[in-house]
């Protein structure tokens, strides 16, 4: 019924049994996030850079930098929302979490300012004009 003498295309073993390395089982290489200490994809990133035709010629530090900068922003914002999410005692982060982090942030919320999350919500917020006024309700209520 099957053809055992066809060879799999990402790793297993080949014709004669030897193993074979597919690109699940990659481990080594020096590539340039490695030597940067990154885990945002440098190669991709320097890729999507060219073919963004922001420029006619790319450095080969500017790839790196930028894939450093976008790795901090996702580590400060992921950090802030598990905060936020163990607060409420939740274990997943959903987007609530992750508005309720970049709103409670002042720098976040000012880089992020015209971004809407979806299924974020607003921060909770009631305008001291609306709530009732504790103490004298007859006087009071006569005088605002």
């Amino acid at each position: 019924f099957f053809d055992h003498q066809m060879s799999t295309p990402k790793g297993g073993k080949d014709k004669k049994g030897a193993k074979t390395a597919g690109k699940k089982g990659k481990t080594g290489g020096s590539g340039r996030s490695k030597k940067a200490g990154l885990t945002f994809p440098v190669g991709r990133t320097a890729t999507l850079i060219k073919s963004g035709r922001y420029s006619s010629r790319v450095g080969k530090g500017a790839p790196v930098y930028l894939a450093a900068v976008l790795e901090y922003l996702c580590a400060e914002m992921l950090e802030l929302a598990g905060n936020a999410s163990r607060d409420n005692k939740k274990k997943r982060i959903t987007p609530r979490f992750l508005t309720l982090a970049i709103r409670n942030d002042e720098e976040l919320n000012k880089l992020l300012s015209g971004v809407t999350i979806a299924s974020g919500g607003v921060l909770p917020n009631i305008q001291q004009v609306l709530l009732k006024k504790k103490g004298k309700s007859g006087s009071a209520s006569q005088e605002v």
